[in-house]
């Protein structure tokens, strides 16, 4: 019996193949289950034949060990001949080391700009990139003018060059190529195009910029954070603890505990905390000055957020920098 069985086996698993033609195309009958037929006389040629009797005819061919499927067209519009045609011209380009399915994807898939680059954020950069809303931001001021209308796989790197010529400022020219960059990254992964385009240009030469605020300008901005509110306290905190700004201003009420503040490393989507830069948990004895702030922010433990709700810092330092006539320094050069 275990003899019979093997052959039985081994009989199921022979593949269903015979020299197709026109009348066998419409005679083979549907089961209940969708089941393929190969074509003897043309190599990775099947018809495909669906329980409603729905006939179809397939290219199956294998691209770096993995089998691709490519649609040729429906039994009742492609006649056989043309399907052998077509499936013949496709398996030429497979040995040439192309992947016509891939390809067939890409051109069906990318759509615009725009709309590539919201799947990107949706699909991907909110539940991956803890900066993505600053990538967002760089794309939809420096890129979506200029490409949200055209179709991503006919963006070339030419484009990619005259977008950043345009750029006034070296190191935003790098953010903006950098985030363009990950969009099309990410949809050659999901096969919605063949190329980056990006690949190839240039980036600007940057010198490291360092700010330190002189013992002089310590005093004088503190004074400014002191009058300019909550995100003013906020940039107290950081002068005081050195952390990261994104730490800083999503701080919680249930991290401190007995002037330790603990820092989660991982993300936590639920309570909106970004998580740790390098994903370690690790906590931050706060000093006396820093328990007075968080005390006179009269915010009760219930609203979650020590300084009420999540904010940018960006634009009070600007301000403040102005104001005292300073140069440029940012929340992060406060560290």
């Amino acid at each position: 019996m275990s003899c019979v069985g093997a052959l039985v086996r081994r009989r199921r698993a022979v593949p269903n193949k015979q020299k197709l033609t026109s009348l066998t195309v419409t005679k083979l009958r549907p089961t209940a289950k969708p089941y393929l037929v190969w074509d003897s006389y043309q190599r990775g040629l099947a018809l495909q034949i669906q329980p409603s009797g729905c006939r179809s005819f397939k290219l199956i061919y294998r691209f770096h060990n993995r089998p691709r499927w490519y649609h040729l067209g429906a039994a009742d519009a492609i006649a056989l001949a043309d399907a052998r045609k077509l499936a013949a011209e496709l398996m030429l380009e497979v040995i040439r080391g192309k992947d016509p399915a891939a390809e067939r994807r890409a051109e069906r898939g990318a759509g615009t700009f725009a709309e590539m680059a919201s799947r990107y954020v949706e699909e991907y950069a909110r539940k991956r990139n803890k900066s993505w809303q600053q990538a967002d931001h760089l794309v939809r001021r420096h890129l979506s003018p200029a490409w949200g209308a055209l179709r991503a796989d006919t963006i070339t790197r030419a484009d990619v060059r005259s977008v950043m010529s345009k750029i006034n400022g070296p190191i935003l020219a790098n953010q903006v190529l950098a985030s363009a960059s990950a969009i099309f990254t990410w949809a050659t992964k999901q096969e919605l195009l063949a190329n980056n385009p990006c690949r190839g240009v240039e980036r600007n030469a940057t010198v490291s910029r360092e700010r330190v605020l002189s013992d002089t300008e310590v005093p004088l901005f503190w004074q400014a954070f002191s009058e300019a509110g909550v995100s003013g306290m906020a940039l107290q905190v950081l002068l005081l603890t050195g952390q990261r700004p994104g730490e800083v201003t999503h701080m919680r009420h249930d991290q401190i505990t007995d002037g330790w503040w603990t820092l989660p490393g991982a993300p936590d989507a639920e309570h909106k905390w970004p998580g740790t830069k390098n994903g370690a948990y690790h906590c931050v004895w706060l000093p006396q000055p820093v328990r007075d702030i968080i005390a006179g922010l009269n915010y009760g433990e219930d609203s979650g957020f020590v300084f009420g709700q999540p904010m940018a810092l960006d634009a009070t330092m600007r301000t403040i920098c102005k104001r005292l006539a300073v140069p440029r320094a940012t929340p992060h050069d406060l560290r």
